[in-house]
């Protein structure tokens, strides 16, 4: 029997979600600092796919204020050599 890592790490289309589910969150891990401590427990990382990194929120306020950061966010992405060309941020509600 397989352990879920050794699963994945044996299908290629797996590991390569794995590497983009792991590089997102990379993403989120360098512009945590910059988002507002009342607001990080509404931002989650999204998907990265062609070169575009998408920052998920759970509020459209929550969305409008990190619009005003996604220029400090580009930098730190930059800064730290991730090869994310643009920042999407997208409203995702929560589940009633």
């Amino acid at each position: 029997m397989l352990s879920l890592e050794q699963a994945v790490g044996a299908a290629p289309s797996l590991a390569a979600l794995q590497d983009r589910i792991r590089a997102s969150q990379h993403c989120l891990q360098l512009v945590r600092p910059l988002i507002p401590t009342g607001l990080r427990q509404h931002v989650k990382a999204g998907p990265i796919q062609d070169n575009e990194w998408c920052i998920l929120v759970g509020s459209a306020s929550a969305s409008t204020k990190l619009r005003q950061l996604l220029p400090a966010m580009q930098q730190v992405l930059t800064e730290h050599a991730v090869q994310v060309h643009s920042i999407r941020i997208k409203v995702q509600m929560a589940e009633r």
